[in-house]
């Protein structure tokens, strides 16, 4: 009865499992490529794991075959095979074949993707002639600087599709991994060396998430590492250059259009302009850059983008992001202030 129990459970076990490995989104899933990086990948994964299963149906076929067909019958000892040469060499052989049939395809691919030279080549103007994202990972939020557009952004990265994206990763303080699942592996973040490669978005997989990718810290980093989100938005290449030339032309912050908005903008410069930029420009800031606030999905990378949330998040940010850096800052508000300021914070857009 025990073992029937245990073969119960494993079998339950076994179902649970394949269920649950259907059950990813498309905006967060490996398995489920949205660009030429993670398609690439993807097809490796499926390689190996092909050539896996293949060795393990012709193991299990061949020791049946044993089992039943050359089964003892009597005492005699049967026919010995050791120093078998033939049986050596296609024992020896048929691995090496198939480590090569893996080995080749993925080399291949990893000289591929770690080719970022096209991002180091300068035209008449110093600038590249691809898109470029220098990104720089903290506790617990992400910045993403535009060298060719003299723009930075946070929490919310914005590419184009359909072309190769290139990536400057460098973290702030402690080491972070950089990972969009749909669109590609992970890259860790250091604080020392600046690691690069490159990412491709496809439009038509964009067009099946509303354009919206999940992005993640793959590296524990601290008490809320599992909090680190920030989303990629994947535009088309004409989107992306209005987006990026809307955002450079802006010389001044959004301005407030209502009087709470404005006392809402009177309490962020005495309180929170010391950490929060809200133009396009300076990198390095001590907090993320609210320049786009209002165009967010989320807050905080993971909350969605509400008024409640952002309320909630301004008045006890400890309680949404354990050992963030905002934590203690600005608790001498009262509701009524907060209520401005979030009124403020949430018309900071550049988006129409």
């Amino acid at each position: 009865m025990k073992r029937l129990a245990k073969g119960r459970l494993l079998f339950m076990l076994a179902v649970t499992t394949l269920f649950l490995a259907g059950c990813g989104e498309p905006f967060i899933s490996t398995l489920q490529p949205a660009g030429e990086v993670a398609q690439t990948q993807y097809d490796l994964m499926l390689l190996s794991t092909f050539i896996m299963v293949g060795v393990i149906i012709v193991v299990t076929v061949i020791f049946l075959i044993v089992l039943f067909k050359f089964r003892r019958k009597d005492d005699k000892i049967p026919k010995q095979v050791e120093g078998s040469h033939k049986l050596e060499i296609i024992w020896t052989v048929i691995p090496i074949l198939l480590l090569l049939v893996l080995a080749v395809p993925t080399v291949a691919a990893t000289f591929d993707l770690a080719d970022v030279s096209p991002m180091e080549e300068k035209n008449e103007d110093g600038k590249t002639d691809v898109t470029v994202v220098n990104v720089k990972a903290n506790l617990y939020w992400w910045e993403f600087e535009y060298p060719n557009q003299g723009i930075v952004t946070s929490q919310e990265l914005v590419v184009p599709t359909d072309e190769k994206v290139y990536f400057n990763l460098l973290s702030t303080d402690v080491k972070h991994s950089f990972w969009i699942p749909a669109a590609g592996g992970k890259l860790d973040t250091n604080t020392e060396n600046t690691n690069k490669f490159w990412l491709e978005f496809n439009s038509e997989k964009a067009d099946e998430v509303g354009n919206i990718f999940y992005g993640k810290c793959a590296e524990l980093c601290g008490p809320s590492h599992a909090l680190m989100d920030f989303k990629v938005k994947a535009i088309s290449k004409d989107d992306f250059n209005a987006w990026a030339e809307d955002l450079a032309s802006m010389e001044e912050a959004a301005q407030p259009e209502t009087a709470s908005a404005e006392q809402g903008q009177e309490i962020f410069n005495q309180s929170c302009i010391g950490c929060h930029a809200v133009t396009p420009t300076g990198a390095n800031a001590v907090g993320p850059n609210l320049t786009t606030f209002g165009d967010r999905t989320h807050i905080a990378g993971y909350l969605k983008h509400t008024e409640e949330n952002l309320k909630a998040w301004i008045k006890d940010p400890e309680e949404f992001k354990p050992g963030n850096k905002m934590t203690g800052q600005y608790g001498n508000l009262s509701d009524e202030e907060i209520d401005a300021l979030t009124d403020y914070l949430m018309g900071l857009k550049v988006e129409d």
